[in-house]
């Protein structure tokens, strides 16, 4: 028996990641929803309601809507996003772990004179 797509990992994203990753409007996956051409589950997440959808039928909207162009620009730009992101947070990361080391240089220095 072939395991359910909605217990996969990655397999479902929320109506708000889908809208952000795919560039849809939430009005345009409301539709589509109510229309029969996506299927969902309704969540809650800490008291907040969201629907959750199939990855698969989500890029099959966004590829008739936006077509095969549209679907790969969406893509490349949702990926350029991931990718600053994580470079801010590792810049973060880097100024906090040299304040760290100038802090221990500084008390290295200090036990030394």
């Amino acid at each position: 028996m072939p395991e359910s797509p909605w217990g996969q990992a990655g397999a479902t994203l929320s109506h708000k990641n889908a809208c952000k990753e795919f560039g849809l409007t939430e009005a345009e996956v409301i539709a589509a929803m109510r229309a029969g051409r996506l299927q969902y589950r309704q969540n809650c997440a800490h008291g907040n309601p969201y629907f959750r959808l199939l990855r698969s039928e989500v890029e099959s909207l966004v590829l008739e809507i936006r077509g095969g162009k549209g679907v790969q620009m969406q893509k490349i730009n949702h990926q350029l996003q991931e990718i600053d992101t994580e470079i801010r947070s590792i810049k973060r990361r880097l100024a906090s772990l040299e304040r760290q080391k100038l802090e221990l240089l500084e008390i290295q220095r200090q036990t030394q004179a």
